[in-house]
């Protein structure tokens, strides 16, 4: 959420900050601005409204900071939008999270003129006050000292020559480029310039100059050797290439991934196996999509490994996880590595000595980075807000985790590698347009609801949050046997009711509720690898025995997608949505 982006020495700087302003628009955002130094005071530009084909006016210069804005104090206005300036107009600064004593310190700013309503401008005000005690940096110091809760900040000066950036919170990367410096939201943004980078940890303040970045700790007041991390994603895999969003380019993604996975995560996944055997209790937990992987991990362990992992929802963990002690293992799954209730989950989890692996995509990330150990996803950059290949990598090594477990590797690369057979087939233009064709019979709908049993219930949440993420129709994933406790009211003529029907255990009970939503009405799609009568529409997809939940949760994120342009909407950008959840 809220993306920033600045640099220190550019002949162009308004242009490359607006450019690295457009790599950051996945993050979600609602408004945007520039700040650049010019002669004696800052010039600014702000805007409401997407960025994506916005040109900058801002005069020639080589010093600034951009913003995009996800509004949470003040609604989605000019004047709330990001940098802001304090009285002077000499000093800017942008930020990301929630001052939450942000009332009490603005009760101090008596004689200041506020032109918004957000918690971030006071921010300016108290540096601008402390100026006259000190220089830049400690104005920043003693002004981030005081403010409460989880927060990122970047100032900058006219009269001085270096950014200032300070968290507690939401990450912030310093891109090492010699020369020009740089600061972003996130690393994938920094590629085109440079693909050297410096993690900025939390309670750390850091000077950054053209040609030299000093970092101190806030809360020891001392200095500290930044450590250089390469980054080994390649600028051109977070660019979309010949497909037309970025969501369909990392569906097709897929396939290669499971591969890649089920061949080098081997010794990974085996060394993960053995902190599971060795714990006493072990837990995933997770938000949102990362969730429904946790979730289908557990049918992975249980079904092969006959081994008990509890998933939790991040944002619920804290409530009932007192039990956790020396000999718990957590397993935390993200993404971004940044998701705020899971990096809490893991601090809480901490705190009792309980060890903790992290599953992410991002390298240096804040999740891989207070993990004991973390396992990289290895699905490379990922730009639709909606998560495609990530989720797909977390339920690859899951699996091949679970094959770990009871010693058989072996057949969990078999399956992984089946399933990326039938991605493959998934993805040939036939079925394609029997997807597209879907779409437009259903596109319509006020509701689908999609039924799974077993394995298949993950999918079934997965596919519907898809649907509900992107094309903005009400979708309900059910496991089957609950339909009778209440979803099956809903079911009236014509309501869509996706149907995951794999040839295992669970299809006779699964046809079976089939059956009952198609007596109410219901409009029935099975995705199955044999057709059946209580299909009104049949997708065909070939059983890859447990990795089967991998090709049903491509068809639904096809669905999705062919749904969401349908409809005439943004599939990489979903309203309301941000891609890096970094705020409570």
């Amino acid at each position: 959420m809220c993306g920033i982006f600045g640099v220190t020495n550019d002949p162009d700087a308004a242009q490359t900050i607006l450019a690295g302003l457009k790599r950051l628009e996945y993050r979600g955002y609602d408004s945007w601005g520039i700040a650049v130094k010019d002669h004696l005071r800052l010039k600014l530009e702000k805007h409401v409204g997407k960025i994506s084909l916005s040109r900058t006016h801002l005069p020639s210069s080589h010093f600034g900071v951009g913003h995009t804005r996800w509004a949470t104090h003040g609604g989605v206005t000019q004047a709330n939008s990001h940098p802001h300036l304090d009285c002077s107009g000499k000093l800017a600064i942008v930020h990301n999270g929630i001052v939450d004593n942000w009332a009490t310190l603005k009760k101090e700013l008596k004689g200041h003129h506020l032109s918004s309503q957000t918690d971030s401008e006071i921010i300016a005000h108290l540096i601008e006050r402390e100026l006259p005690k000190g220089d830049l940096l400690s104005a920043c110091q003693k002004t981030f000292k005081r403010l409460q809760g989880l927060n990122a900040i970047i100032v900058f000066h006219q009269d001085y020559p270096y950014l200032v950036a300070a968290k507690s919170g939401s990450p912030l990367v310093i891109g090492v480029n010699p020369g020009n410096h740089l600061i972003s939201s996130d690393t994938a943004s920094l590629l085109p310039l440079t693909n050297k980078v410096i993690y900025l940890e939390d309670n750390q303040i850091a000077q950054i100059f053209p040609d030299l970045v000093k970092i101190m700790s806030l809360t020891k007041q001392s200095p500290i050797k930044p450590r250089i991390n390469i980054i080994n994603w390649q600028a051109k895999q977070a660019d979309k290439g010949k497909f037309a969003h970025f969501m369909l380019k990392e569906i097709y993604e897929q396939s290669q991934i499971i591969d890649l996975l089920a061949r080098s995560k081997l010794y990974e996944t085996e060394q993960l196996a053995k902190r599971i055997t060795q714990a006493d209790q072990v837990f995933t937990v997770a938000c949102g999509t990362a969730f429904y992987a946790a979730l289908a991990g557990q049918y992975f362990f249980s079904r092969i490994a006959k081994r008990q992992i509890i998933p939790a929802i991040g944002s619920e963990f804290y409530y009932h996880a007192d039990f956790l002690n020396k000999k718990s293992l957590l397993i935390a799954l993200s993404q971004s590595g940044e998701t705020i209730d899971t990096v809490q989950s893991i601090q809480h989890a901490q705190k009792a000595g309980c060890r903790v692996i992290g599953l992410v995509n991002v390298p240096g990330s804040t999740i891989s980075r207070l993990s004991n150990q973390t396992l990289l996803l290895e699905a490379g950059p990922e730009k639709a807000v909606a998560s495609t290949k990530a989720f797909l990598a977390k339920l690859a090594i899951l699996l091949l985790t679970a094959h770990q477990l009871r010693h058989q590797p072996q057949v969990g690369q078999d399956e992984l590698h089946q399933a990326a057979r039938v991605v493959r087939r998934v993805l040939h233009p036939d079925h394609l347009s029997r997807i597209r064709a879907l779409s437009r019979k259903i596109v319509s709908a006020g509701n689908i609801f999609v039924l799974g049993k077993g394995q298949s219930y993950p999918a079934a949440l997965e596919i519907a949050l898809k649907i509900k993420e992107i094309s903005y129709i009400h979708a309900e994933g059910v496991p089957s046997g609950e339909l009778k406790h209440g979803p099956i009211a809903l079911i009236q003529k014509g309501t869509p009711c996706l149907v995951l029907a794999p040839d295992d255990e669970t299809y006779a009970d699964i046809i079976s509720s089939a059956l009952e939503v198609k007596a109410r009405g219901a409009y029935v799609i099975g995705l199955s690898p044999r057709n059946n009568p209580v299909f009104d529409y049949w997708l065909a997809v070939p059983d890859c025995s447990h990795a089967s939940i991998i090709p049903h949760v491509v068809v639904g994120q096809l669905l999705a997608y062919y749904l969401a342009v349908k409809k005439g909407f943004d599939p990489d950008m979903p309203r309301n949505l941000a891609k890096s959840v970094t705020v409570k």
